[in-house]
């Protein structure tokens, strides 16, 4: 593997101020990612209470039935004691969901390295899995390549009720058939039979969709001490009793720090993130019905949908007796990670770092800071195929991920095309409208009943016409199907459905060609966490 980086075309305008505007980042964060931004951090969590035995137990608990590694159990043993962590996360998805995930978890590997190194502290990588959400339907798919375009595969259990990831059981029959889809899709490899074998096995051991990413995950990074922890971890609720008190307390002043922030974010020329409102609760409660959002009526929680509607005490008493019907959303998620775990950094994609910048205000209010918030690294892995494929079409790696391979794709046909041939139709076309235009007027004057069947019979002729472009233009793509293949190559593998790769295809997708020790060769490299785009050459 070759490792090089590259400048994306700037088309988020929050990102690109939040790497180069120090500023923004004082307005709406509370450190830079600066060394001296990791020191500062590092020395406000020396004074900051945390439940760590009772966390570390909660991490091992949870991480018992997928295996510890022996580097994965000192780190338990570490954040029971002094160490700090790096924190990302991401939705359970299926076959562990885009590649991005596993970018996610590379980062805050990586990251948790460096920072122990140059800190001189143990710092522990975790992966915050978001099992509480409820949407199955942004996690229950991945892509397949073919004939150069990207095709969602979709899981289809249908399901009536608004169960969380955690909570939602799959039929274990129509798994394993849908996987076996998936690697038809792949395509078979020397890896092909003993990995489709490895990930149905894993799928019949599990029930839930977090189960399944889980045991996938973690797998693929033993050997790297990878902590992982569900958000919807009936333990891990318990510990957060006194937390979600905290933002029960503080949920109106929250509320109205988030709303007015995404106002003064908005009035400066950026998106709203959330579209947060001022009587927001930004919780959920965990109802018969499935997971419902909370919002502030005076002084009542309330779901007016389903006819829900709770005290500020009667809240304070479900955190405290029954934490887990309690349920975090976009805007507090970050909040109780913060409470529970001694965040040094945490690792976000752009959407996170946007909904991340309305909340300084609201750590501030429950007495604690922002960690550093990081980019996780984004990347693009690039097979020798496509290497090939690059140079062959004379094309460039930013020219495809600049979304130009399209316009130069039809660029390449329309010179292909036989010319001579495409005017000899139109002028065949041409004669044929004129004649039928001189017939159109004579039926006009002696013969009107005969109108339908002569437009009729012009439509035919048309239709013929159409044929037998149709048929030239397959003629010609016989003819250059070496080529035109190539585009296709460079369109399914860099830039799928006008979006990076990382964002639509399944890890598996290039373990599948690369095998098993694919990702502990991804962890190899030498990255950089500056926002360029890192560039992988297979």
């Amino acid at each position: 593997m070759e490792l090089d980086t590259i400048e994306l075309p700037k088309k988020n305008k929050l990102m690109e101020v939040y790497r180069e505007d120090p500023q923004f980042i004082h307005n709406f964060f509370d450190y830079e990612v600066t060394a001296a931004g990791y020191e500062e951090r590092a020395k406000e969590l020396m004074y900051r209470p945390f439940q760590r035995e009772e966390l570390a137990a909660v991490i091992e608990g949870y991480m018992q039935p997928y295996g510890i590694s022996e580097l994965a159990a000192q780190h338990i043993k570490e954040l029971s004691s002094d160490a700090l962590a790096v924190v990302g996360g991401q939705q359970a998805g299926v076959l562990t969901g885009p590649l991005y995930s596993v970018h996610k978890a590379i980062s805050v590997i990586l990251l948790a390295r460096e920072q122990r190194s140059l800190l001189g502290k143990p710092v522990v990588p975790v992966f915050w899995i978001a099992g509480e959400d409820h949407d199955i339907n942004e996690i229950n798919h991945t892509y397949t390549a073919q004939d150069g375009k990207a095709v969602k595969r979709q899981f289809k259990q249908p399901s009536v009720l608004k169960t969380t990831a955690s909570d939602t059981i799959y039929d274990q029959k129509e798994m394993h058939a849908y996987i076996k889809k998936i690697f038809k899709g792949y395509g078979e490899t020397t890896y092909t039979n003993n990995l489709l074998t490895n990930v149905l096995k894993i799928a019949g051991e599990q029930q839930t969709y977090t189960e399944f990413f889980t045991a996938l995950m973690n797998q693929l990074f033993t050997k790297h001490g990878l902590l992982f922890l569900d958000a919807a971890y009936k333990p891990l609720r318990q510990l957060e009793s006194a937390y979600f008190s905290q933002m029960i307390e503080n949920a109106a002043d929250m509320a109205k720090s988030i709303y007015s922030t995404e106002q003064n974010l908005n009035s400066l020329g950026y998106d709203k993130p959330i579209e947060s409102e001022e009587q927001d609760a930004n919780l959920f409660y965990v109802h018969e019905t499935g997971r419902v959002l909370l919002k502030r009526v005076g002084e009542m929680f309330v779901n007016e949908q389903i006819g829900l509607s709770f005290s500020q005490q009667e809240m304070h008493e479900l955190a405290k007796n029954e934490p887990w019907l309690l349920s975090n959303n976009v805007a507090t998620r970050p909040l109780m990670q913060d409470l529970v775990f001694p965040v040094l950094a945490f690792v976000g994609g752009p959407g996170e770092i946007a909904y991340w910048s309305l909340l300084k205000e609201s750590f501030h209010k429950l007495g604690i800071r922002m960690p550093v918030v990081v980019p996780r690294l984004s990347i693009t892995l690039i097979s020798r195929q496509v290497q090939e494929a690059l140079k062959l079409t004379d094309l460039s790696i930013r020219q495809v991920l600049d979304h130009q391979l399209p316009q130069l794709k039809k660029q390449w046909l329309d010179e292909q095309k036989d010319g001579e041939f495409d005017a000899l139709v139109n002028e065949s076309r041409q004669q044929l409208e004129a004649q039928f235009d001189k017939m159109q007027a004579h039926l006009k004057e002696q013969d009107p009943g005969l109108l339908q069947v002569l437009n009729k019979n012009l439509q035919f002729h048309e239709q013929q016409f159409s044929y037998l472009e149709k048929m030239k233009e397959q003629s010609l793509l016989r003819k250059h199907q070496v080529q035109y293949r190539r585009y296709q190559i460079l369109s399914e593998q860099l830039y799928p459905e006008g979006s990076l790769q990382e964002r639509l295809y399944s890890p598996y997708f290039f373990i599948n060609q690369f095998g098993a020790g694919f990702i502990d060769e991804l962890m190899r490299q030498p990255y950089c966490f500056d926002g360029s785009h890192q560039l992988v050459y297979l």
